[in-house]
């Protein structure tokens, strides 16, 4: 009996994937920007958004990297890995900011060696003491990264009880301004990033909370085709940032960053609601596929007949 993909990771990744293009286009209009320059549409950007979304796809692609696990075995990790990082350096000739290559390091660095412990609790003290470390060093907040790998991974093998949610939901968001306030009068590297992550979990537990609610049809609908077209909506993404650069360099006031975000992601999701009624998978998704068994694979679905899609990928398909 083919297994199914489980369609709460699938909206959760598309928000993670519209957070990420929102993100990542007022990153590029704000480049060179002096601080003094900036305006209101700035400080909510940076005091409520950035550094929101990386960590929710990071605990993603742990949280998957389970279900890979399952299905496909630890050693096939590896070729896995090795394709998303050339595909990161082809990205990277157009778009410095790309992550995959990180993503492809630092899931080679953890995620295999945490593999062969035995259960959810160790990864997850594993996973809760590199985030620590990383907060305490003075450098790129990419170093949250196999932390966040790891809680995500631990996360999937203990599987919480969703009554958590709403208190995790609760104790994140109150954390999250407090933290956020303190940032802005105080300062500080440290308290900027802890607001980012507390700001993330509540997204996460929010989102979730959505996902079981009445809401639950139309914002899956609306995110699921953005979350299983995750690697080809983000790279085809920060193509729309290159091309619209000019624009958002000329708009003083920022605003264009919200509107080319959500054109872009409202194409994608049509384009995406299309594809997959017609594949399996995304364009990019089946390229990684293919590289990674390192051999053709079907991808063409039969009309009238019922699909059991598989198991997600790792974070990104």
């Amino acid at each position: 009996m083919a297994k199914t993909r489980i369609r709460e990771l699938d909206a959760l990744r598309g928000f993670a994937v519209g957070g990420i293009m929102l993100v990542n286009t007022w990153q590029h209009a704000v480049n060179g920007v002096p601080a003094d320059a900036r305006n209101g549409l700035d400080w909510t950007m940076q005091a409520m958004v950035q550094g929101r979304f990386y960590p929710i796809f990071s605990l993603l692609f742990g949280i998957s990297f389970v279900l890979f696990l399952e299905r496909a075995g630890r050693w096939m990790l590896l070729p896995r890995l090795f394709w998303l990082f050339w595909i990161g350096i082809v990205q990277h000739t157009f778009y410095e900011g790309e992550v995959l290559t990180d993503y492809a390091f630092y899931g080679l660095l953890v995620l295999l060696p945490a593999s062969f412990l035995s259960s959810g609790p160790p990864v997850l003290v594993l996973g809760i003491a590199v985030v620590g470390w990383a907060l305490g060093q003075d450098r790129s907040a990419l170093l949250l990264i196999p932390g966040l790998f790891l809680i995500g991974m631990a996360l999937m093998q203990m599987r919480p009880s969703p009554r958590l949610l709403w208190p995790g939901f609760a104790v994140s968001a109150v954390a999250a301004v407090l933290l956020t306030a303190a940032y802005e009068t105080a300062g500080g590297g440290v308290v900027y990033r802890l607001a980012a992550l507390a700001g993330a979990a509540a997204f996460i537990t929010g989102m979730l909370l959505l996902l079981r609610s009445r809401w639950a049809g139309p914002i899956s609908t609306a995110l699921e085709p953005l979350g299983r077209m995750a690697l080809t909506n983000y790279v085809t993404g920060t193509v729309v940032i290159v091309l619209t650069g000019g624009l958002l360099h000329a708009d003083p006031t920022r605003w264009s960053v919200p509107v080319i975000a959500a054109v872009t992601l409202v194409a994608q999701a049509e384009a995406g609601r299309w594809w997959l009624a017609r594949h399996r998978y995304g364009p990019l998704e089946w390229v990684w596929r293919c590289l990674t068994w390192f051999r053709p694979v079907p991808n063409r679905l039969e009309s009238g007949r019922d699909h059991n899609r598989p198991l997600p990928d790792p974070g990104l398909s």
